[in-house]
């Protein structure tokens, strides 16, 4: 396993990270878990080198099962981060909603004691909030709020989940000084981080958090036209209609374009991720042990030639499918 700076943080995280959204079961939006198998994942992640872990208030059992595997390992890491959901229970945050909404102090508190009771854990090195607006810099006591928990311990660092698809939608706060990292959709097909987002957060020193480096699922290469979804598992959403055919029409243009098998697309697409100098760690979805070591696999790789980057930028494929 290779490892990053998080941003000016001073900690060091292991490039992939361990994306606790999928074992956290129903609750979470995922379908299939199985606690056994959730557990045995995470040891084998640390037991190959992975030190960070993302998990979330909001990812039903999640926090429960992370805590119970970093209990194991006091001393010696992992750096986990959870987050905060906002009080009105809105993903995404709407534009002109206040903050005083979303994330007044009272609640911010609440729910980070509610995710140390959960984990077991005394605190957490990063704390972020699970969606976000730039209206809300210089409004309400969040960041006053924030300042207090770190100076109790029960924080190390701040950052925020940037909405879905709006990356520009947090350059006010990286520019103001108050964000320690932030978490933002970055991928093969979704590159417009690159465009502002990601050039601010290297000035500034703000560690990069990536999810979905493979498009829930779409760049693995095991959706197809023919792939269904189980009632419950957001995903049945998310590809719904022709939008699996879609997909492995992108996936097999992309593969046939380098050369390469599609089952080798999930590594190169982790590795494009990796190849921006902003980006700290990529969080993949692990639920089971296989999962952990193809993608821990993927970390010991050489960096992705520049000519297979280059290549890869034609095959941006902008499109929100979270909103329908």
């Amino acid at each position: 396993m290779q490892y990053r700076e998080l941003g000016r943080t001073g900690l060091k995280v292991s490039d992939i990270g361990y994306g606790a959204w999928g074992i956290g079961g129903a609750g979470g939006g995922w379908v299939g878990a199985q606690d056994d198998e959730s557990l045995r994942a995470l040891e084998r992640f640390i037991e190959l080198g992975g030190t960070f872990i993302d998990t979330a208030r909001g990812y039903g059992r999640s926090e429960e099962l992370v805590g119970r595997v970093v209990r194991e390992h006091r001393g010696e890491g992992p750096i986990v981060a959870t987050k905060v959901p906002p009080r009105n229970g809105e993903w995404p945050a709407r534009a002109a909603v206040p903050v005083e909404q979303t994330f007044p102090g009272e609640h911010i508190r609440a729910s980070l004691e509610t995710s140390l009771k959960a984990s077991g854990l005394d605190a957490f090195d990063v704390v972020q909030f699970h969606v976000w607006s730039d209206e809300w810099v210089g409004h309400g006591d969040w960041l006053e709020t924030v300042q207090a928990l770190k100076q109790e311990g029960k924080l190390r660092f701040f950052g925020i989940s940037i909405n879905d698809y709006e990356p520009e939608n947090a350059l006010a706060l990286i520019r103001s000084g108050a964000v320690d990292t932030v978490q933002v959709i970055y991928n093969v097909f979704h590159q417009q981080p690159e465009e502002q987002l990601l050039a601010a957060c290297q000035e500034r020193g703000v560690g990069v958090i990536v999810r979905v480096a493979l498009d829930e699922g779409g760049l693995t290469g095991r959706i197809t036209k023919d792939t269904t979804f189980e009632e419950g598992d957001f995903r049945r959403t998310f590809f719904q209609g022709d939008r699996p055919a879609q997909v492995e029409q992108h996936v097999q243009a992309l593969a046939d374009d380098l050369g390469i098998g599609v089952d080798d697309v999930p590594d190169v697409a982790l590795r494009y991720v990796l190849s921006h100098p902003a980006v700290s760690t990529v969080i993949a979805g692990m639920r089971t042990v296989r999962n952990v070591e193809r993608n821990a696999a993927t970390s010991d790789r050489d960096a992705l030639p520049q000519q297979m980057v280059d290549k890869l930028k034609a095959h941006r494929w902008e499109r929100n499918w979270y909103r329908g």
